[in-house]
């Protein structure tokens, strides 16, 4: 992302630049309230609507599963937890705006029902969702200036690895969060190579490989917001067990972490086979063309995130595209009216 006046101009760009030092400045104690009522519960149910669900959540139950933590995590958005029997879990809901309609309403249901582990996160004090909750968490990064969630999102994440961390005394976050907002920012001012832009300008459809992990999964949604194109998320190795019938040559897929062993088959099917680009965002060299980062370890998620912010902006300029000022998307997709 180039920080001439040409990008400051936006206010989005703004807000990414800034992701990084809200990374450096975030104070991982403000999860304790939680942590100590997720212990007890044994069970935490993340969820939320859209960019405030997909990678704080899923990015935090992917490090505890690898790490073998002990609380029973699950996510799920709003309306469909609805549906559930939590009397006895820990109910953790993140809102921007903390107006979001479908977790308001379930922490309304829930209240009503006597459940008393209600913890909500939001940018704004005394929202409406946290006047619903047992306690409530704002956000330090403030308003984002445009309409797509860029540092409210990773700020998030952060409270949702700190309550989880915090939960079972392995607090390692703390100590990563000086290198890992260097490596942010790192990946979100690198040099786009301009025939990669170009690739993804001219592509009908940009499409996001990788794990389950929120990120590619929050690019796809960023990259409507942001280059108003078509977008899909691949999870794993789906890309090559069947969607390549209607993928069409010159199309890019934007490959998140690729998986060593499995970059042959991507090549055979995709490039040979369909006359797909692929372009790979990790910190080792690939067969394709691939955009390096920083390696931030357990983190990196939040590395993979800022370098995919990096070429969605590149893209959108290169399309003309007013970044700050979608047609039809709005800042608060489904506000709680109540």
């Amino acid at each position: 992302m180039n920080t001439n006046d040409q990008y400051k101009a936006f206010n989005l760009c703004t807000d990414m630049l800034a992701a990084a030092g809200v990374v450096r400045g975030f104070d991982p104690s403000v999860a304790e309230p939680i942590a100590d009522a997720v212990k007890q519960a044994g069970k935490l149910l993340l969820t939320g609507e859209g960019s405030s669900r997909l990678f704080p959540a899923k990015h935090a139950i992917k490090l505890a599963r690898q790490r073998g933590y002990g609380p029973q995590l699950h996510t799920e958005a709003g309306c469909q937890s609805q549906g559930y029997d939590l009397i006895d879990w820990a109910v953790l809901a993140a809102s921007n705006s903390g107006r979001t309609a479908e977790v308001v309403q379930l922490f309304k249901q829930l209240e009503a029902a006597g459940h008393d582990k209600r913890f909500s996160v939001a940018a704004f004090a005394d929202s409406v969702l946290q006047q619903s909750a047992n306690h409530g968490i704002v956000l330090g990064c403030g308003e984002e200036g445009a309409v797509a969630a860029t540092k409210s999102v990773i700020e998030q994440a952060l409270v949702v690895q700190s309550v989880i961390e915090s939960a079972v005394d392995d607090k390692r976050l703390a100590g990563e969060l000086a290198g890992l907002a260097d490596a942010m920012h790192a990946a979100m001012t690198a040099e786009v190579p301009t025939e990669i832009t170009r690739l993804l300008a001219d592509s009908h459809v940009i499409y996001w490989a990788g794990p389950n992990d929120g990120v590619a999964e929050e690019l796809t949604l960023k990259t409507n917001e942001i280059t108003r194109k078509p977008s899909d998320f691949l999870e794993g190795t789906y890309a090559a067990h069947g969607i390549e019938e209607v993928m069409d040559g010159g199309e890019v897929i934007l490959w998140i972490d690729p998986i060593e062993d499995q970059e042959a088959k991507f090549e055979e099917v995709l490039a040979k086979g369909v006359g797909m680009h692929i372009i790979a965002i990790s910190s080792r060299d690939t067969r394709f063309p691939t955009i390096k980062v920083p390696d931030a370890g357990d983190y990196a998620g939040y590395v993979h995130m800022a370098a995919g912010w990096n070429l969605l902006v590149e893209t959108g300029i290169v399309l003309g595209v007013d970044l700050d000022k979608p047609v039809r998307a709005r800042k608060v997709g489904n506000a709680f009216t109540g």
